[in-house]
């Protein structure tokens, strides 16, 4: 039985359920986005907040990644950045008093809906140990705090820097400086999570670990291909881009275990037609099972092979290199074996190669869907292989598209945040600043959460996000994060991860993005870098919630000061004052930065280069696009058992719970619920509306329980399942990863269905 929360905490487990949409957006997105936000923030304040959302002189969402057009809309948001928006401007807070009120105990026993609905912080507070109440605690005490923990350490790789994508590029930036000037490059993200697999794969096969297109490659596109993704709820802002791409021409297939309603029809909440017609967006939907992509693209790109003057063979010859021994495992592919991995019919996959064949140039976007299996590197490299046949790499309208998560998720990668740094970026550092950084390669995520459960790891500070509950194997990270001498999470709100501490714990708050920034040296500003390399200034407008907070780039060089000291090389001092001079660090440290504080000035900002791209020049250790030949591989399901994946609702970004509806899959008022096939959910005993423990299976013997888990029937692919994390991340084993990129599998999890104790 799961514990029921608190009296006043929402009940989560008995959810209502209808049948899902078949739409997206339209009025009642409209509706939804200002109800909420007049909840959290009243009507002024919500007119003047969303107004300014990414507009040129106005703040990027702290939603996603999507980037901007080159003249937005005077309403450029979506559903769910207005809800992220309205949470960061909210008028709730949470004070001292609030933890008087509530001790540790019963925080830990609340759910994360509830505690991110309590407010924003306002002032640093700490957890002594042993204590049960976070106590206010003065700036200068917490960096104390801090600095005893990390003087007490035997070695500088006993700290973790844990970093999420909301974090700008100059707080990144100084973030990573700090790490490796104390002398570790255990600088764990986001990434690590999600889209790892994604930098594996490009890396590799075309020296560029980031997608090679610009927005107006898809408004140029014949053909784009949606796999493993969700855009009407994850970046809803794409819908406007698909739209477009429609009426100048592009035909679209989605590549889905779901059937999801934005891919379906998509009503434009800023227009006429959207409002009442709206556009069908799918040409083709093929109902994927889950982990099936790799041997779809496989036989397309046998059957591309087969077909007479269907190669660019000038491309392949001046480009490329490994395609001899690429094609020939194309040319080996097996028609069963590709039909019982992706369920597919053999008429679905001879109608996508008539659309492939017929389109010049060809888009494929991905997201979490493909990045988050044990085979996801070869699975993307799989989709390289399949562009780079017809040369849809390097020219307009054309190109791999990885859909990034954070707004800025690939922005601190490229400030180097990251546990593997290329050494020449550790060069320019040593070079700009006159320090020996660290080579030693450090810990991602999941090498982080075992460093901690093992006890090689002793203080752990999170630069933003919710790590406790993005991470997998719940119990075992929570048990880790508890062996910890010190935790510490920069925050805006409150989340899980400030329930599961170490011994000791700090909460220290900080500006949003919809806050003003003034420094010594006045107003600052902040840069971010979106899903497409578009790098853009992000200015708050709002008066902080609190006089008590620091910005992220005060909090490190405040915190570097104070453990570094006076032997410090870096001006820390002067980086706070003034953040144009963190930028004109970042402009002789990484490549494409040059003269950034002039050009960030310009409306728009400006695309990083891409040498793939811009070029057709392929920076991998080949010199060339490099084709990759590797075995099929898809999951297998012992009978009885489902393949789960875990997903979001529609009331939620990554970790954040806005609300307890998925209203475009028809669930209202829960969250824990399992979409199952009806003919499986039949076949497995389970009458819709039953109660069910999802159980997980894995080579390691040890059982994982998610319990009382509503049966939904839903349109899945059969033999799958999906459930909502982090309810579900329980489930994940933390050694159950991807292939070389080391994501936990999230996407591919063997459970079976028990019969609930709360049925």
């Amino acid at each position: 039985m799961a514990t029921k929360p608190p009296k006043g905490d929402p009940v989560q487990d008995a959810p209502q359920v209808g049948e899902p949409k078949r739409a997206a957006a339209g009025l009642p997105a409209i509706g939804h986005t200002l109800r909420m936000a007049h909840q959290q923030m009243g009507v002024r304040r919500t007119a003047l907040t969303l107004l300014n959302v990414n507009q040129q002189d106005g703040f990027d969402c702290p939603g996603c990644a999507w980037p901007e057009p080159e003249h937005p809309h005077r309403a450029e948001f979506c559903e769910n950045g207005a809800k992220a928006v309205a949470e960061e401007a909210t008028l709730r807070r949470v004070t001292p008093e609030f933890f008087a009120r509530h001790p540790v105990s019963d925080l830990a026993g609340r759910s994360g809906y509830w505690l991110g609905q309590q407010g924003r912080l306002t002032h640093p507070v700490y957890l002594p140990e042993g204590g049960d109440h976070y106590e206010p605690v003065t700036w200068e005490r917490a960096f104390d705090i801090v600095a005893e923990e990390i003087d007490a350490l035997s070695s500088p790789d006993e700290a973790v820097f844990y970093t999420s994508g909301r974090t700008s590029n100059e707080a990144a930036f100084l973030y990573q400086l700090f790490a490796r000037e104390l002398g570790t490059n255990n600088l764990p993200d986001c990434s690590n999570l999600c889209h790892e697999s994604s930098g594996s794969a490009l890396s590799e096969t075309i020296g560029v670990g980031k997608g090679s297109v610009l927005l107006e490659d898809l408004y140029q596109a014949d053909l784009i291909i949606v796999a493993g993704q969700n855009p009407g709820t994850n970046h809803p802002r794409m819908l406007s881009a698909l739209e477009k791409a429609k009426a100048n021409g592009a035909r679209i297939i989605s590549v889905n275990p779901l059937p999801e309603a934005g891919l379906e029809r998509f009503k434009n909440p800023q227009t006429a037609k959207g409002l009442t017609a709206g556009t069908a967006l799918n040409d083709l939907f093929l109902q994927i099972r889950l982990g099936g992509d790799q041997a779809l693209f496989r036989v397309l790109n046998k059957l591309i092979l087969q077909t007479p003057g269907a190669v660019d063979e000038d491309f392949v010859r001046e480009h490329t290199h490994g395609f001899e021994e690429f094609a020939e495992t194309a040319r080996a592919a097996d028609w069963d074996e590709a039909l019982t991995a992706t369920g597919l019919t053999r008429e679905d996959i001879e109608r996508c190669l008539r659309m492939v064949l017929e389109s010049e140039r060809i888009i494929v976007c991905w997201a979490m869907g493909l990045t988050q299996h044990k085979h996801s590197v070869p699975m993307i490299r799989e989709i390289v292989n399949f562009l780079l046949l017809r040369g849809n790499i390097g020219r307009p309208g054309a190109g791999v598209c990885p859909v990034r998560g954070h707004s800025n998720v690939q922005g601190d990668r490229t400030m180097g945040i990251f546990e593997r740094p290329a050494p020449a970026f550790l060069d320019a550092l040593e070079k700009e600043f006159g320090f020996a950084p660290p080579r030693e390669h450090g810990y991602d995520v999941v090498r982080a959460i075992r460093a901690l459960r093992d006890g090689r790891a002793k203080v752990f500070f999170a630069m933003g996000g919710n790590f406790v509950s993005a991470s997998p194997d719940t119990e075992v990270t929570e048990a880790a994060m508890r062996r910890a001498r010190l935790t510490v999470h920069v925050s805006t709100k409150l989340n899980r991860s400030h329930t599961v501490t170490g011994a000791r714990a700090l909460i220290l708050p900080t500006l949003g993005r919809t806050e003003r920034d003034v420094q010594d040296g006045g107003e600052q500003f902040v840069t971010v870098e979106d899903s497409m390399g578009m790098v853009h200034a992000s200015r708050g407008r709002l008066e902080p919630a609190g006089p008590q907070l620091l910005s992220e780039p005060s909090i490190v060089c405040r915190l570097a000061r104070r453990v570094l000291g006076a032997d410090s090389v870096v001006p820390w001092e002067e980086f706070e004052k003034d953040y144009a001079t963190i930028r004109d660090r970042i402009a002789r440290v990484v490549p494409g930065f040059e003269d950034f504080n002039a050009r960030v000035a310009r409306p728009g900002g400006f695309a990083l280069p891409h040498a793939p791209r811009d070029e057709r020049r392929f920076p991998t250790a080949t010199g060339r696009a490099n084709f990759t030949a590797a075995p099929v591989e898809y999951p297998k399901v012992p009978e009885g058992r489902l393949l789960l994946q875990t997903l979001r609702s529609h009331d939620q970004y990554n970790t954040t719970i806005y609300g307890l509806d998925d209203r475009y899959r028809g669930i209202r008022n829960g969250r824990r619920v399992v979409l199952v096939n009806p003919e499986d959910a039949r076949a497995l005993g389970h009458a819709d509306g039953s109660y069910v423990d999802l159980v997980g299976e894995w080579k390691d013997g040890v059982e994982r329980r998610a319990p009382g888990f509503r049966v939904v029937h839903y349109p899945t692919a059969r033999g799958c399942a999906a459930a909502y994390y982090p309810e579900t991340n329980v489930l994940v084993p933390l050694d159950a990863t991807a292939d070389t990129s080391n994501t936990p599998a999230s996407k591919s999890v063997v459970v079976r269905l028990e019969q609930s104790a709360t049925d």
